[in-house]
């Protein structure tokens, strides 16, 4: 049986069963310290200005990472270092990559620790040499698995990243071109239809007004393909404002056409707090989410729901699901590029376009498979600044 990768890096900083056991010796001793151990930490990274940025929420979000830290130093101290684990450190690079913390700054942190811990360990094992020894190599093997780790997935997930923009790029300038040229025979379309229709007359001719009425159908899809396409490569300015999600979402509810087999349902948005942006924009980001999930409910029927929290770091989070067939992993891994599509009709605009204006507005879309059938989709974005109270009409009278 072929090496996974996380036994290969085991084999290679030369981590084995001897260093697993010296780790859950050290584990009982520096877990009274990991609060301790916590503060130091982060109190070295707010003293770097690109650390602090990097961290959304700045200090504002420092209590809820000093928490997480001590459970991350439970897991490096604890185990099982299995494949489990190795999954859930490379999560960790590609946060970082996600809130672009340089990677200097990674060797910097676990420095850190490294001192903290060798620290408890000198003091503990002062009249065992040999314990001392054995423990020291063991924190620093899997410390130094650790940076293998995430510098891995770092340097995968950037990779990607750069890449998407690359292509990104290229699309852009293919679109741009092309968009604008398509619409001048679009306008012409247009016009020519409503000299015609001018023209009809007193008696109509059914069937060419039905033929009319087809044409001018068509013209308005490939208009909406157009502007879908300009709407990816250009950066439309944020009308920025306080904004209610459970509105918005009734807003996109009404311009979506679901079927009666297709049930919807939603809860938790009314006690969200507002956030801080285009209404207009965050209203297509729940448009082209609908669409896509009563397309893949309109030939069985089913169900969507939308559940809406705040999570741990003071994010608004929205998780939207369906009962579909769901995504196959090929297509979960390439689900927001764009000419991506899996359906019979459309060009694959809806979910990229969807991750960009998400991303504008600091928040951020992924897809998170759901045990059984159907997708789910988790979104989350930032509260807005100053949390304003929503306005009510003064009571009657």
């Amino acid at each position: 049986m072929a090496e996974t990768l996380f036994e290969e890096l085991k084999r290679y900083v030369g981590f084995g069963a001897r260093d697993e056991l010296s780790l859950v010796g050290l584990h009982s001793l520096a877990k009274p310290h990991f609060p301790r151990i916590a503060r130091v930490f982060y109190d070295r990274i707010l003293e770097h200005e690109g650390a602090r940025q990097a961290l959304e929420g700045g200090e504002s979000q420092v209590g809820h990472l000093r928490g997480t830290l001590q459970v991350w130093m439970d897991q490096l101290l604890r185990g099982p270092w299995d494949e489990a684990y190795f999954a859930l450190r490379c999560r960790i690079g590609r946060m970082h990559v996600r809130i672009s913390l340089e990677q200097h700054y990674m060797f910097g942190a676990m420095n850190v620790l490294r001192q903290e811990l060798n620290a408890i360990i000198d003091t503990a094992f002062t009249t065992q040499p040999q314990v001392l020894h054995d423990t020291r190599a063991a924190l620093g093997r899997i410390l130094d698995l650790e940076l293998a780790i995430m510098l891995h997935t770092y340097r995968e997930d950037l990779l990607a990243q750069q890449a998407r923009t690359e292509r990104l790029a290229t699309f852009g300038q293919l679109v741009g071109s092309i968009g604008h040229e398509l619409r001048n025979p679009l306008g012409v379309i247009e016009t020519s239809l409503y000299i015609l229709r001018s023209r009809q007359g007193a008696t109509v001719d059914e069937r060419t007004a039905k033929h009319l009425d087809r044409i001018g159908e068509q013209v308005g899809i490939a208009n909406h393909i157009v502007s879908d396409l300009l709407d990816m490569i250009r950066d439309r300015p944020l009308q920025r404002q306080e904004v209610w999600l459970d509105e918005v979402w009734q807003e996109a509810l009404k311009a979506v056409a679901r079927p009666e087999n297709v049930r919807v349902r939603a809860e938790g948005l009314v006690s969200l707090p507002a956030v801080h942006g285009d209404a207009g924009q965050l209203r297509q980001v729940f448009v082209n989410l609908l669409e896509n999930a009563v397309q893949a409910l309109e030939e069985s029927g089913g169900d969507i729901s939308l559940q809406g929290s705040t999570s741990d770091a003071g994010h608004v989070e929205l998780v939207l699901e369906d009962s579909g067939p769901g995504l196959s992993e090929g297509i979960r891994e390439r689900l927001f590029e764009p000419l991506m599509t899996t359906k019979a009709r459309g060009i694959g605009l809806g979910l990229p376009l969807v991750r960009r204006i998400l991303e504008r507005h600091g928040g951020s879309i992924t897809h998170a498979p759901r045990a059984g059938a159907g997708a789910r989709f988790v979104i989350q974005l930032p509260k807005s600044p100053e949390e304003g109270t929503r306005a009510t009409l003064p009571p009657a009278g």
